[in-house]
């Protein structure tokens, strides 16, 4: 065998090597998009009417005065959304922010939620998917996509995680928030309490508006940190939103946080800019 057959043998596996660690690098983003395409061909088959004054008439005021402001109010009602966000996040408290982009598609009347990142810490690419259907939840997280880092399932994740698709609720698809899975409790004029159920899994969380009808918090006690996906602690969880804009027709937060409340401090982990938020879609982009 020749020395330039060789040479270019070797560039070979080079190259194949090349294509194929790059192929399983991009498996979590793969699965993210074979399961949203699924969950979206399902819910385009269900036929959706308008939301009207009569769905807001048992809500509580503020959540009445909320979705007016958001101009939910003879709008189709939401079978699925999908988000784009682009912000910073960062693993520790000591640890730097790192820049983040996010995909999700998520269902409402099944409730169900795919949520893609790509992050970069210290230049090096870290790819997660967060999964929620059937009551269930999976986190995985890999370096490069393909040294796991975290590989997080059970049931302080599903109760978790059935947090954050209520949050979704509330901050990003405030029309659904009509749903009789949803028990309410006024608290004042401008502060409810919601208990959320799904799939046997009850969760509360405090909301928060001001005097123009926005949101500006969600509160809840039933989320867990868990930095590694491993150890679970309870501790009261937030995110205040911001920066309301007209996006696609309704009035919808631009900006938010999610911020944990230690007992000796407040650790923001994530900031994030809602870019675009689209309801009852065809495809996951």
């Amino acid at each position: 065998m020749t020395s330039l057959l060789i040479k270019r043998l070797i560039i070979a596996f080079i190259i194949l090597g090349t294509i194929l660690l790059v192929y399983y690098s991009r498996h979590l983003h793969r699965t993210y998009k074979r399961d949203a395409e699924k969950e979206l061909t399902r819910t385009n088959t269900i036929e959706s009417d308008v939301v009207t004054e009569q769905d807001l008439a048992d809500l509580p005021e503020p959540v009445q005065e909320y979705l007016r402001y958001v101009g939910v109010v003879g709008k189709e009602k939401v079978k699925n959304f999908r988000l784009t966000i682009d912000g910073n996040m960062k693993t520790d408290r000591d640890k730097d922010w790192a820049p983040v982009k996010v995909k999700q598609i998520s269902s409402t009347d099944e409730m169900t939620r795919f949520f893609y990142l790509e992050m970069k810490m210290k230049g090096l690419p870290i790819y997660g998917l967060h999964a929620y259907k059937d009551g269930k939840a999976i986190m995985k997280i890999k370096l490069g996509g393909l040294i796991p880092v975290v590989d997080s399932k059970g049931d302080h994740m599903n109760q978790a995680e059935t947090v954050t698709v209520f949050n979704d609720m509330c901050l990003a698809a405030p029309a659904t928030l009509i749903d009789d899975r949803i028990e309410w409790e006024t608290i004042d004029d401008q502060t409810v309490k919601a208990t959320f159920t799904n799939e046997g899994i009850s969760v509360s969380a405090t909301l928060y508006f001001n005097d123009q009808g926005q949101l500006t918090n969600f509160v809840s006690h039933d989320r867990y940190f868990s930095p590694e996906g491993k150890t679970f602690k309870s501790i009261p969880w937030s995110t205040p939103i911001s920066d309301f804009k007209e996006m696609n027709g309704y009035m919808l937060p631009t900006y938010g946080e999610a911020i944990w409340s230690f007992e000796d401090e407040e650790f923001s982990y994530a900031r994030f800019n809602i870019r675009n938020i689209e309801y009852n879609v065809e495809t996951v982009e």
